[in-house]
């Protein structure tokens, strides 16, 4: 309940709109009561984030096709990408927004969310990278570059740079970074 009307308040108001007080009076329960059952605000972002990488697996997991060439997969995943990120904006920059104290290890239960989400896009690349070092840079680097072109497209300030959709470009990075010419949209 904490997590969904924290995601309701960041949907509709952005990450600045987020507050212990704000989402204690959201629920009609007290602050020390969040504080009690979920813990401080950091928590309740980690909440959030990991239901958010939850949606984001089953978004990605649907855009998978086994029948295809993995090529074909590993851009079928960008697309479903920016069009889960460009879907929720507000939600998804939360995920980037949010810095956590430095010295506070992230829960197992959030690290499980987001390994289920990068995870499919690891199983999409293992024919084509074999070696897993190799592979996990690439699922990292890869991951970096997309939110790099959904955050600024979502933003508005991918056009200042290039008239090009979010889209061609994402192409056009995943297919050379694989080692290929870009592919028609």
């Amino acid at each position: 309940m904490v997590a969904q009307a924290a995601e309701s308040l960041v949907r509709n108001e952005g990450f600045r709109g987020l507050g212990m007080r704000r989402l204690a009076a959201a629920i009609g329960y007290a602050p020390n009561s969040i504080y009690n059952a979920v813990g401080d605000l950091d928590q309740v972002i980690l909440r959030v984030n990991a239901r958010t990488f939850r949606r984001l697996h089953t978004t990605l997991q649907s855009a998978i096709d086994p029948n295809r060439p993995a090529r074909d997969n590993a851009l079928a995943l960008a697309d479903a990408y920016l069009v889960f990120v460009a879907a929720d904006p507000r939600v998804w920059s939360l995920v980037f927004e949010h810095v956590a104290a430095p010295d506070v290890p992230f829960p197992d239960w959030y690290a499980e969310a987001l390994a289920e989400a990068v995870g499919l896009v690891d199983q999409v690349l293992t024919p084509m990278l074999p070696d897993p070092t190799e592979r996990r840079q690439a699922v990292a680097t890869l991951w970096a570059g997309l939110h790099g072109l959904a955050s600024l497209s979502t933003s508005n300030k991918l056009a200042v740079l290039v008239p090009d959709s979010p889209r061609v470009l994402a192409r056009m990075l995943v297919g050379r970074f694989l080692g290929e010419g870009p592919q028609a949209p």
